[in-house]
């Protein structure tokens, strides 16, 4: 059993809020086996593909790749102001790369540089979560140098025992920051966990940090002015997506090994997209939703999923399992699938929606050269389908977001949600504020909060619901995969999403329909940033869209190593 060694992160963006200073301990520890491991498969260099073999002899390795860029820089919690992490030489963690900081307030110079913990944290940082993984991690090398049924019996009791653990930020980790990335909510710790976070928790991982998000969770790009804005791995001028963009970013960086998110229009499968991850939204109401910020109201709960998000599509099934708690008995997760027994459907395009761009080849391409490998392998016929109600997605995901509790109240507006814990906040005036620089809230919620204020879709939206609901209901049944695009492109350059919202359309349809969904990578394209697909199922039939995101990730590699090339 070996102990976990991160090579680094392109976490430019100060959104962890101190997990990545835990990169030193495998070095600084020496006998420490710092967060120990259950399996090879849960380590950055774990490699269960053949593509990843053959970069195995990196296992030595903390950071020592040719070609990775921005290696362990990262702005922290006090690195953009007028604190930063003192450098020193000759101790830790070293940069041999000499590697840049994409980002003003790096640790690291142009030239080579060490870093080590601070000897004390500031109040409010969330800080003591690098003490207690410490604690814990000592306690996992204790408790299984004690064990004398062997490691077996330590497994079937904690399934994730040592497993390092990273966590949206929107989601309450006890001890650390839940603001939603808001400024107003500066210095906010959660004084719980969170049930999903508990329960993985409680099956043996430690827990990192937390990631960042958009403000208030509801944006596809990962900023806000409390922490600031997240960078892909694979391109620091593209986006990681939103609104689980921090957990993309580490995940697809192998900063970390498994992630917590939640998903109420692509919030879990946008980030999978762009870092070139595994993430699953499971069918609503299965794994639990409390504790999270912003919190839900109406009839919000409906659509939002929360979920696991991972390197390796091993992983999926068992922290669903142990994310959906007593709810995993709703699931057939035990139930051995025969992908040849299962029927295939593609769905190219959302039609013609209004303002939504065309899917780009690449995308277009990939998603067929997954339907050659199916008939290929499985030696069965994928049809191509086509709902022509998807063009009406935009609006049935508005109205949707816009219902009435059983009660009758209405859910809480932006706006209001914005201002907390003051008035309302008037998107005009702040749009104003913000052309001078002088707002605490991004373009993006302004945006979002005057286009919730002035927009309203037509309640004929809700029929259309209906008519699509039982469609893909008689289409998929209890034994259909269909494959649908992430996204109109490939991981878009910062801010440019904020003229294209009606993209979305292609993640939000699966979070009104209440469907399971998993997103899969597909590769690189000739940019090389990440391709993939989404693969639906029918309510409860997560087991078929994660069996066939691991047939998919021996067919096209999976995960790949943003600093390989």
């Amino acid at each position: 059993m070996s102990a976990i060694r991160m090579r680094g992160v392109y976490a430019n963006g100060k959104f962890l809020v101190f997990s990545f200073m835990l990169w030193s301990l495998p070095v600084m520890s020496g006998s420490l086996n710092w967060l120990r491991v259950r399996n090879r498969r849960h380590s950055p260099f774990s490699k269960p593909t053949e593509q990843s073999e053959e970069n195995s002899s990196a296992q030595s390795e903390l950071v020592n790749r040719e070609g990775w860029r921005g290696a362990l820089c990262s702005r922290l919690w006090s690195c953009s102001t007028e604190r930063s992490w003192e450098l020193c030489s000759g101790s830790s963690v070293c940069c041999p790369l000499g590697a840049k900081c994409p980002g003003r307030g790096c640790l690291l110079s142009a030239s080579p540089c060490c870093w080590s913990p601070p000897r004390s944290w500031p109040e409010g940082s969330g800080g003591e979560r690098f003490s207690l993984a410490l604690q814990e991690a000592a306690q996992v090398d204790k408790l299984i140098e004690e064990e004398t049924g062997g490691e077996e019996v330590l497994e079937d009791r904690l399934p994730l025992l040592g497993v390092p653990l990273t966590v949206k930020e929107s989601f309450a980790l006890q001890g650390m920051p839940q603001t939603a990335g808001m400024v107003s909510k500066k210095g906010t710790l959660a004084t719980v966990d969170a049930p999903a976070v508990a329960l993985l928790k409680r099956a043996g991982a430690i827990p990192l940090g937390v990631t960042n998000v958009p403000e208030l969770c509801m944006w596809i790009e990962s900023h806000n002015h409390l922490y600031g804005i997240s960078r892909n791995p694979y391109d620091l001028d593209r986006i990681v997506g939103g609104s689980s963009g921090g957990e993309g970013c580490i995940l697809g960086g192998a900063g970390s090994v498994i992630g917590v998110g939640s998903d109420i229009g692509g919030s879990i499968r946008i980030p999978s997209f762009c870092c070139g991850i595994f993430g699953h939204k499971p069918t609503p109401g299965i794994v639990s939703n409390e504790n999270q910020l912003p919190p839900m109201s109406g009839r919000q709960h409906e659509l939002l999923s929360s979920g696991p998000m991972c390197r390796y599509a091993e992983d999926l099934l068992p922290m669903l399992k142990i994310m959906a708690g007593a709810n995993a008995n709703k699931l057939s997760l035990d139930k051995k699938v025969d992908l040849k027994k299962l029927r295939f459907f593609t769905l190219p395009d959302c039609g013609e929606a209004l303002f939504t761009n065309a899917v780009s080849e690449d995308l277009q391409r990939a998603q067929r050269k997954v339907v050659e490998r199916l008939e290929a392998d499985l030696g069965l016929k994928v049809e191509e389908v086509h709902f022509p109600d998807l063009k009406h997605t935009y609006d049935m995901w508005f109205v949707s977001m816009g219902l009435p509790d059983s009660e009758g109240k209405m859910p809480t507006s932006f706006s209001v949600l914005l201002g907390e814990p003051g008035p309302p906040a008037w998107p005009l005036w702040e749009l104003v504020k913000a052309s001078v620089r002088m707002s605490d809230h991004t373009m993006a919620s302004i945006m979002f909060a005057l286009l919730s204020t002035i927009a309203k879709p037509p309640l004929s939206a809700l029929k259309i619901k209906e008519k699509v609901q039982q469609d893909f209901a008689d289409l998929l049944g209890s034994d259909g995969v269909l494959l649908y695009p992430s996204l109109t492109r490939v991981a878009p350059k910062h801010h440019h999403q904020l003229f294209a919202f009606h993209d979305l359309v292609y993640t939000t349809i699966f979070n009104v329909l209440g469907l399971p969904v998993t997103q899969c990578p597909l590769g690189l394209n000739e940019e090389g940033l990440p391709l993939g697909v989404q693969v639906v199922a029918g309510k409860l039939q997560d087991h078929l869209t994660i069996e066939t995101a691991q047939f998919l990730e021996k067919a096209f590699g999976g995960w790949r190593d943003p600093g390989a090339n």
